[in-house]
């Protein structure tokens, strides 16, 4: 018989189905949306050797408390934490933005995470002064609570000194002969609160785990690139000789399409004729033949003793040389004999060259990168890359990256790393964003972009924008090479030499690493049929006889002195587009610390044009101020506001000005 409840009593409460635990009840402190991160840490964020680091985070907490914030890193190979301070930085959002900087000093991967914690002490005299200054009387409870917090905060003393002023507060604030004022005064003088600070417990402490940055040597992200096949050059022994010029000129990198034995079999004969004739040297690109394969050199152009002679000498002079690294083989390449399992056969046995529909490439096949013997494969691609590495090489362009598994790039690239961290990797992936992006957080240093064909000031701005603020500057740096053996854009064929020089300042000032292929400097623009954006007589199936003499070099070189000279240049998140009331004209600003440079360029090759280039305040530049034109010397009185410009081809294609005070 069921029991009647006695009158009055409460019902017996049924077991919830989930207990708080205790763990949560304690975490009281939020922080979210920390940055930098890439896909909420799941890729390291770039970084380069010297740069400061803004770690921002959310953060708060239940109620009115006051909080305390720290940055803790380390460093590669670091046993410990380092800290540095984070303050709120967005005042008008109740301070809930936190920022701190930290700087990185060498190669490697960094870690980062940020912690915080309720500054109990802080709360407790902010409370106290805003009593004091309300003209509350009595606050002896409050003061009595203040004793507890300084016998807890000498407990934690960082030093004699510290402790010898907790310790004297605390008697005073216990002492009944201190008049209530001065207890006050005591209680909220600026060195008692840094004391304790110093010390204190962090109370409800609680942090995100930790997030990673790579960080990489300079040139990484910028530089100035030249591009030649040396077989135009006389070898590598020519080209050479060619590094004190370039050196001079202001280039970093001098970069060399694959220097490896060309197949003959179905070689390329001039301006991509499917047959060759029989002086015709075939496409670089063709790798092997019966001497070898990705790990030798071709005969003609010199020994292994004469790439690391190559690579001393541009070390000398503070440059670097980059090879090619193509993963694919002509007919008459070593592995299609040694290794014919890594490469993908037909049913009917015949191999399938490489394609990319309309181009044709008759005298190149792809490995199978499903093979069996996929592992091997990978060792022997990472064996060439870390043999030429020995010779000295430090910088690659890999050819067509987006074409092979992302899996294989993260793992060469680490292994690559892990013998030389200097080593930089650019990614030649004209294809699809989403694809060129990842790459880039997978392990690709920097990347060709769509710059070559971006030629409007409307497409130029929007999309600089894209890869200066759209998170993509965390891990995605930006080569703009302004043409390439395959890529002579109509921009460049009709607008004669002034688009030359509008395209190689546009690249200078807009990207700190961008680059040239040898012959732009002398302005060739002919194409191998109208509407095709291929060379005619291109280099890539013929000899040329190249020279240092183009009449483009002193503008190049003048440029890469204002790069070099203007950090704001070195730099690629720093730009603010300026509005000029003509669409012919694109201006632009950078601004790094005091530095600040203002680029305008004429993008009609034809005729001149004139605005205005709208100086904004929120740049933070003076009311008014001198712009002195870094190419041709001249000053002008500019000022915040509109200011009047005309730049006219063959006389003045753009103004890259200082400011000045």
């Amino acid at each position: 018989m069921a029991s009647t409840p006695t009158a009055g009593a409460r019902p017996a409460r049924a077991p919830y189905a989930i207990a708080p635990p205790a763990e949560r009840a304690a975490a009281r402190i939020v922080i979210q949306y920390p940055q930098p991160a890439v896909d909420d840490g799941r890729y390291p964020a770039k970084r380069c050797v010297g740069d400061s680091v803004m770690v921002a985070a959310d953060v708060f907490r239940d109620g009115h408390d006051i909080l305390r914030a720290v940055v803790r890193y380390r460093g590669p190979g670091d046993p410990d934490w380092r800290e540095t301070e984070m303050r709120p930085i967005d005042a008008h959002l109740d301070g809930v933005r936190w920022a701190g900087e930290i700087e990185v000093d060498r190669v490697g991967r960094w870690e980062y995470t940020v912690e915080a914690w309720t500054d109990v002490f802080g709360t407790w005299r902010d409370e106290l002064e805003r009593k004091v200054a309300a003209g509350q009387h009595d606050l002896a409870g409050e003061i009595s609570e203040g004793v507890l917090l300084l016998e807890s905060a000498a407990r934690n003393a960082r030093s004699a000194d510290d402790l010898s002023l907790i310790e004297h507060a605390a008697r005073a604030l216990k002492d009944p002969a201190v008049p209530e004022t001065a207890k006050h005064d005591t209680a909220l003088g600026p060195e008692l609160f840094a004391a304790v600070e110093r010390g204190q417990e962090r109370h409800g402490r609680a942090s995100i785990p930790a997030l990673k940055i790579e960080v990489d040597r300079v040139r990484a992200k910028f530089g100035a690139w030249y591009e030649l096949f040396p077989r135009s050059w006389g070898g590598l022994r020519g080209v050479e000789a060619q590094i004190p010029a370039l050196a001079e000129l202001g280039f970093d990198i001098v970069y060399l399409p694959p220097i490896h034995p060309i197949g003959h079999t179905n070689r390329k004969g001039r301006n991509n004729a499917l047959r060759a004739g029989p002086r015709d040297p075939g496409s670089p690109w063709a790798i092997g033949d019966e001497t070898g394969g990705h790990d030798a050199i071709h005969p003609e152009l010199g020994t292994e003793d004469d790439l690391r002679s190559l690579t001393a000498t541009a070390r000398r002079h503070g440059m670097d040389i980059c090879l090619d690294y193509a993963i694919q083989t002509s007919a008459d390449h070593p592995w299609l004999r040694e290794h014919p399992e890594w490469f993908h056969r037909r049913p009917d046995g015949t191999l399938k060259y490489a394609e990319n529909p309309p181009k044709r490439y008759q005298d190149i096949y792809n490995v199978n990168w499903e093979s069996p013997e996929w592992p091997a494969l990978w060792e022997a691609l990472l064996d060439v890359m870390l043999h030429w590495v020995d010779c000295g090489v430090k910088v690659f362009r890999v050819d067509n990256p987006h074409t092979k598994p992302f899996a294989f790039w993260a793992w060469l690239i680490e292994n690559v790393h892990a013998r030389d961290r200097d080593v930089i990797f650019l990614a030649e992936a004209f294809t699809k964003r989403a694809v060129m992006r990842h790459l880039g957080k997978v392990g690709f240093s920097q990347s060709y972009t769509y710059f070559t064909w971006k030629n409007s000031r409307y497409e130029l701005t929007e999309y600089v924008s894209e890869l200066a603020y759209s998170g993509e500057q965390e891990y995605f740096r930006p080569n703009f090479f302004a043409n390439t053996p395959d890529i002579l854009h109509a921009y460049l064929q009709h607008g004669g030499r002034p688009a030359f020089e509008a395209r190689t300042i546009l690249a200078a000032t807009l990207s700190p690493s961008y680059g040239i292929y040898s012959g732009y400097e002398h302005c060739e623009n002919v194409p191998v049929r109208e509407g095709s954006e291929e060379y005619l007589h291109s280099e890539k199936y013929e000899v040329k006889r190249r020279a240092l003499d183009g009449p483009l070099l002193p503008l190049i070189k003048r440029l890469n002195t204002i790069r070099r000279e203007n950090p704001a240049l070195q730099y690629f998140d720093n730009v603010t587009f300026l509005d000029t009331a003509n669409d012919a004209l694109i201006a632009y600003a950078k601004r790094m610390g005091q530095n600040a440079v203002i680029t305008v360029v004429n993008l009609d090759p034809d005729r001149a044009q004139e605005g205005l280039a709208i100086v904004p305040a929120h740049l933070g530049l003076p009311p008014s101020f001198t712009a002195h034109d870094l190419l041709t010397g001249e000053r002008y009185p500019w000022r915040i506001g509109p200011n009047y410009v005309r730049l006219e081809p063959g006389l003045r294609q753009a103004h890259v000005a200082r400011v000045e005070i």
